[in-house]
């Protein structure tokens, strides 16, 4: 079945709505149309007979297209193949989520995706079915700009509060109350901060990957969110109340995990500040998450499966102890008579020691990680004792001097 209505502009408007250019197109295709935006969630869809397949009823009754079929699409490629083409896909069925043979194009303006119009279809579909679906996208598009502009507006208000309560702008409670409330922006219960630094800045591609990701894990409730430079910050207020934290670190985690697989993205950190359960204190849960990845930066392999500010434990005030270390002149005798010792023989029994303290004490795992046999680690330890008089039996000068050993570190 091929589209024929000859030299007549097919879409002679006006459309009072969505709805109505949905059952437009599905009239000239003769086939069930789905009107989603970027995240697909349906904006509008035409009526159909009896002949319509699950995934089509799925999307109907849950207002969305399912979470199988968002994952088969992108695994097929065809998802991301409407992100980087302004052409109508033709997909074929795929049976194992319900979905029919369909053909998709995205809406968008310029290189900004706006939404995408699907079609259930049953026969071969002609060069004529392409061209009207291309002359459908441009009508769409002028619709959802309509429909975007209050919503543009709103999300500028919107970034621009967020940004007066990460930069202390903002700091009394009922002030913070009304402008939540002036905006329809929910801040009760716990919340936190989480920021994901990439390499370079990110590019509107790149944050139409990461919105689209975010929208379908769902993992986490965000409540806001903004683009610094390189950097993506987001309010985000966990759905358990039993293990929130534990939430958060696995959201960032598959998140990190996800874009990198996903958009092949080579360098990317995360980090989550600490849940708080008043809005005063989401600056504070900023500056744990930048503080999170100052220290990933500094500290790449001591760090590496860490996530959360909570987690970091003595890495959190290693900047107020390297100030102290500092200003009091202090020097670690251990450290330096280890440093002198190898200078002169030219061993490495201070990267022994610096490697066993952050193996916490494990002869087998530093051993692995210096390639080493266990036996000579363990004759390299009896010689720092013997030479220094450290007692590696004591976890209170254990601490200390792994503490010292991170701040001469931070020196270098």
């Amino acid at each position: 079945m091929g589209t024929h209505y000859g030299s007549q502009d097919p879409f002679k408007g006006p459309f009072r709505s969505l709805e109505e250019l949905a059952d437009r197109i599905s009239d000239l295709l003769h086939c069930p149309v789905t009107i989603e935006d970027s995240n697909h969630r349906i904006l509008a869809y035409s009526t159909h007979d009896e002949n319509v397949d699950p995934a089509r009823i799925a999307t109907i009754m849950r207002r969305k297209v399912p979470e199988n079929v968002i994952k088969t699409l992108w695994k097929n490629g065809v998802i991301p193949q409407l992100f980087e083409s302004e052409e109508p896909v033709i997909i074929p069925a795929i049976e194992e989520v319900g979905l029919g043979k369909r053909v998709a194009i995205s809406v968008r303006k310029n290189n900004e995706i706006l939404g995408f119009i699907w079609a259930q279809v049953h026969w071969d579909v002609t060069e004529e079915d392409l061209d009207l679906f291309k002359k459908a996208a441009k009508v769409v598009k002028n619709q959802m700009l309509q429909l975007q502009i209050k919503k543009r507006k709103s999300e500028e208000d919107h970034k621009e509060f967020f940004w007066q309560l990460l930069t202390e702008h903002l700091t009394d409670l009922e002030t913070i109350q009304s402008q939540a409330r002036k905006y329809h922006i929910q801040l009760d219960g716990s919340l936190a901060i989480v920021v994901f630094e990439f390499e370079e800045d990110i590019h509107q591609s790149l944050e139409r990957h990461i919105h689209y990701y975010i929208e379908a894990s769902r993992q986490v409730g965000i409540v806001c969110s903004a683009i610094d430079s390189n950097q993506l910050i987001l309010l985000v207020r966990p759905h358990s109340s039993e293990a929130p934290g534990k939430e958060i670190n696995d959201f960032v985690r598959a998140f990190v995990e996800k874009i990198q697989d996903r958009v092949n993205v080579e360098f990317l950190k995360g980090a989550a500040g600490t849940l708080y359960k008043s809005p005063v204190h989401i600056q504070d849960s900023y500056k744990e998450a930048l503080h999170v990845l100052s220290i990933k930066d500094r500290f790449p392999n001591e760090v590496e499966g860490i996530y959360s500010y909570q987690e970091l434990g003595i890495y959190q005030f290693i900047d107020f102890l390297y100030e102290k270390r500092i200003r009091d002149h202090y020097t670690n005798q251990y450290i330096e008579t280890l440093r002198d010792y190898d200078q002169k023989h030219r061993t490495d029994l201070l990267e022994t020691v610096s490697e066993f303290l952050r193996c916490d004490s494990n002869v087998n795992e530093a051993a692995k990680a210096l390639h080493v046999h266990a036996n000579t680690l363990n004759y390299r330890l009896k010689r720092v004792t013997n030479l220094t008089g450290f007692n590696f039996k004591d976890p209170n000068q254990k601490i200390t001097l792994y503490l010292d050993l991170m701040i001469e570190r931070l020196k270098q």
